[in-house]
């Protein structure tokens, strides 16, 4: 079915900013595919749910089938989905470097091919990626060397496709947030956390959501790299 009402995918859709960017997409008047491993279907007809880990290659694959099948369009995917470890370089395990070389960097390269792919005939789309400004900006009280190597691979990529697809039509960006006040952050330490952004506070949900709907708006804008993060890759 294609009636010409825009669609998006989420991953890491379940909960924290992929759940915001499913709501905000609705706001807007788009359909949505929602995946994450724990993902339920939802009430709402314009939301098609797609359980599925990111991680393993064949999701990319049932997640991009499901929506032309559905929805017979792909207008725009939001690589949302990851997983953050602080840990000193030094004690990181063969598990730990799978693990975030999995879900954060070969699943969202999947899964971005094969959109990229269904985009191509259209000359229409848009692949944005969420990263962290821990990438540009790296704090010794925050060691995080598996963040710095797969979410650099993705503001790369960004840049990479961004200049590839340019005269298909096709944008590439990236969304690249501070500390943001979801459920990987316990309560306890958020005012520590919060002291890492110059504005003083944690980003909410919202922050990274309005983000996001910018870059979709903003139709001459690729390649971008759209820091949300207090003010913490300035400096401080």
């Amino acid at each position: 079915m294609n009636n010409g009402q825009k669609v998006a995918i989420v991953t890491g859709a379940s909960q924290g900013i992929g759940a915001g960017l499913v709501k905000g997409f609705l706001r807007i008047g788009y359909r949505v595919v929602a995946t994450s491993r724990s993902i339920t279907q939802s009430p709402d007809d314009r939301v098609l749910a797609i359980p599925g880990d990111i991680a393993d290659w064949s999701t990319g694959e049932k997640v991009i089938g499901a929506a032309m099948k559905q929805f017979g369009r792909i207008d725009t995917l939001v690589n949302n989905a990851g997983i953050f470890l602080s840990k000193p370089f030094t004690e990181l395990t063969r598990a730990d470097f799978d693990d975030a070389m999995r879900v954060n960097l070969v699943g969202s390269f999947r899964i971005t091919q094969l959109a990229v792919e269904q985009m191509n005939p259209r000359n229409s789309g848009h692949v944005v990626s969420i990263t962290t400004s821990l990438v540009d900006h790296a704090r010794s009280a925050v060691p995080a060397a598996l963040a710095a190597i797969t979410k650099g691979a993705l503001n790369a990529l960004t840049r990479s496709l961004a200049i590839e697809h340019a005269a298909r039509g096709i944008r590439v960006n990236a969304v690249s947030p501070g500390v943001v006040d979801t459920p990987m952050h316990a309560k306890e330490h958020h005012s520590t956390l919060a002291q890492l952004h110059p504005l003083g506070r944690l980003a909410q949900v919202d922050d990274v959501v309005a983000a996001v709907l910018y870059l979709e708006a903003a139709t001459f804008v690729t390649g971008e790299i759209l820091h949300v993060d207090g003010g913490q890759s300035a400096g401080h």
